[in-house]
């Protein structure tokens, strides 16, 4: 590359997210650490990045809300001057039968989940366009393939971004990739105290017989973020430790 070019991960704060920005200002790209509350630890990952040669921003912003994305990717390209990699990283979990969900959990679920990675694949794409080059990867889950039993809402949103990949690697192509990373159960903050409870049962469970390390996940994100991963398009690849084969 002979300009850096610019990721913004959201929802990078913490986590996979974290990881990933992390992963992708070692590879030389310029990072945008989006984040929704935790203005403390993004602004101190956005340090660690700089730490790595290359500029780093921290910028707030509900990846829900329409109007807020646009003023973001203004920002990035205002102060960084393109973009050209989206990690659609931004997501909660909660577990809840479906006689126990609310029409507002249903709602937000999509709204960050599945409309938030909308929103800011269109915005990104318009500039990934203008540049010719772009790269987008949309953070789904094993329970995209799996379904669930404590989360319709999770599993639906989830499912959602293999859909919406599929469609955006069609129309985006040739000039933009689009793919999404499935991860299985990994070792986050979001997991913990799920793991705490279950952790030797799940385990029991994977073949490989743990859970994953963000960075790892991280690790197959950059790939597909990289100059080598051109020929991968409208792919979901799951990195879930031989759990499910599907």
């Amino acid at each position: 590359m002979s300009e850096p070019r610019t990721a913004l991960v959201t929802g990078g704060s913490r986590g996979i997210g974290a990881a990933t920005v992390l992963a992708l200002a070692e590879r030389g790209f310029n990072v945008v650490v989006n984040y929704l509350s935790r203005a403390q630890e993004a602004r101190q990952l956005a340090r660690q990045a700089e730490a790595q040669g290359v500029r780093a921003l921290a910028i707030q912003a509900d990846v829900s809300d329409y109007q807020a994305v646009g003023r973001m990717t203004e920002q990035i390209l205002a102060e960084l001057g393109g973009l050209q990699v989206l990690v659609n990283n931004a997501g909660f979990t909660q577990h809840a039968r479906l006689e126990a969900l609310l029409p507002a959990d249903w709602e937000r679920m999509l709204a960050v989940t599945l409309s938030g990675a909308f929103y800011c694949a269109q915005e990104a794409a318009a500039a990934m366009k203008r540049a010719g080059w772009g790269r987008i990867v949309n953070l789904s889950s094993l329970r995209a393939l799996t379904g669930s039993d404590h989360g319709a809402h999770y599993a639906a949103a989830k499912a959602g971004l293999i859909g919406l990949t599929r469609a955006l690697a069609l129309e985006l192509a040739p000039e933009i990739t689009v793919n999404a990373v499935a991860p299985g159960y990994t070792l986050t903050e979001m997991n913990r105290q799920v793991f705490a409870q279950q952790g030797q049962q799940i385990c029991a469970q994977i073949p490989l017989g743990r859970f994953a390390q963000p960075e790892e996940i991280a690790a197959l994100i950059a790939y597909l973020c990289s100059e080598q991963a051109g020929y991968l398009t409208g792919q979901t690849i799951s990195a879930n430790g031989g759990i499910y084969l599907g």
